[in-house]
């Protein structure tokens, strides 16, 4: 296994994950150049230092109908008429694809300085046709086709599947969809930061919190959001000039200390016919985590002082309370009834809201979560700020756990 990267993290520039762009009635390219020219402000970059641009999203072909997504980097700026760029996609995870394809050219060498923009525009259709196109991040004819929506059903089967193995209390589901509320609420740029939520809400079984798969209701899924995130990565011998152009030292740059990339099969049931002996549900997801660690050099989730993991439902952070290494396997239960997951506590998860809470257009959420970790790592994350955070770690998922990617940024 490769070691740990040199490459370094300077900063960047999330869009208000609470606006929708087609009531503003904006192009796709505004969303995109809104997060570069953002970045480049709050960096103190100037645009021509820029060498290359990857760009990470999803679905735009079937929301925006558009693709060729690398090259409307160009539009953001005059001074990107030429420069290399490309477009990565692997459904919820295509964001931090694109921070792997960045990484691991300024570990080759191509280049010492690029942006990495992870993008997407949700609100342009009715719920229903939205649920249809993210049904595609599933083996559509098998597991979405004809079913309204598609992925609260899916990670209801996993909620299901930890019921069958180890028990799972709809309460500790409705405390994990509180948390990330309550955390959105203290995040300037959280979707769901005036929102109403607590506890009993979520609980509830009214009209107002309907079942829309399964085991899952409203309150345990994450948002439908436009949104753009713009990240910039950097070689060393970069991070030491921009280091020193800003009157800090090389130790203060956060680093991607390490990070983990696994892909599992595409159905959810054989997901699971592959994991019946093993006592992870989802072992990839798992070594992913352990990987990113392993590259960082730490030992465990206790080396980690905050986590942003991807809760596209609540039962997914469930999973990835264990999976982290929080607690044993199938005992999530346990961090959520100690407060462990505050941030505050012993383990802050989502720290920012999360996907319930932040939002989570789908191609940007790889790129937000590693932006938050940033934030956390620089003592910059305001309201939602961990104390003393050093080491934050992100678990990014495509699919029903299909593709996962984890890094460990720090400082």
């Amino acid at each position: 296994m490769a070691a740990g990267s040199d490459v370094y993290v300077l900063g960047g520039y999330q869009t208000d994950f609470a606006r929708n762009w087609t009531k503003e009635n904006k192009h796709f390219s505004a969303l995109m150049r809104e997060s570069v020219l953002g970045a480049l402000e709050t960096c103190d970059i100037a645009p021509e230092e820029i060498e290359s641009a990857h760009v990470g999203n999803f679905a735009a072909e079937l929301y925006c109908m558009q693709g060729h997504l690398g090259a409307f980097f160009t539009e953001a700026h005059p001074s990107f008429s030429g420069l290399p760029t490309g477009r990565h996609e692997a459904a919820c995870a295509s964001g931090s694809i694109a921070v792997l394809a960045a990484s691991a050219e300024i570990e080759a060498g191509r280049y010492d300085l690029q942006a990495v923009v992870g993008i997407e525009q949700m609100k342009t259709v009715a719920p229903d046709v939205g649920g249809s196109y993210l049904g595609t991040a599933a083996w559509y004819e098998q597991e979405a086709e004809g079913v309204d929506f598609p992925f609260p059903t899916l990670f209801g089967k996993l909620g299901d599947e930890y019921d069958k193995r180890y028990g799972l209390k709809d309460e500790h589901l409705a405390e994990i969809s509180r948390l990330n509320y309550d955390n959105a609420k203290l995040n300037p740029n959280a979707q769901t930061r005036s929102w109403y939520m607590n506890k009993e809400h979520a609980l509830c079984r009214t009209d107002d919190n309907p079942a829309v798969g399964g085991r899952i209701r409203i309150a345990d899924c994450s948002q439908v959001t436009d949104g753009a995130v713009c990240v910039f990565l950097a070689s060393r011998e970069y991070a030491e000039k921009y280091a020193k152009g800003m009157g800090l030292k090389l130790e203060q740059i956060p680093r991607i200390k390490g990070w983990g990339h696994n892909t599992a099969r595409m159905r959810f049931a054989d997901k699971v016919a592959e994991s019946a002996n093993d006592e992870y549900v989802l072992p990839h997801v798992r070594s992913t985590i352990l990987s990113a660690m392993k590259r960082a050099g730490i030992d465990d989730v206790n080396g980690i002082d905050a986590i942003e993991t991807h809760d596209c439902f609540t039962t997914s952070e469930y999973m990835a309370i264990d999976h982290f290494g929080i607690t044993k396997p199938g005992e999530s239960w346990k961090a959520v009834d100690e407060g462990w997951l505050e941030i505050d506590g012993k383990h802050p998860i989502n720290p920012s809201g999360g996907l319930i809470g932040a939002g989570h257009p789908v191609g940007a959420t790889g790129t937000r979560q590693l932006l938050d970790c940033y934030k956390q790592v620089t003592g910059t994350a305001g309201d939602f700020q961990v104390d003393g955070a050093k080491n934050c770690q992100t678990l990014n998922i495509g699919g029903s756990g299909t593709t996962s990617v984890s890094f460990v940024l720090g400082v």
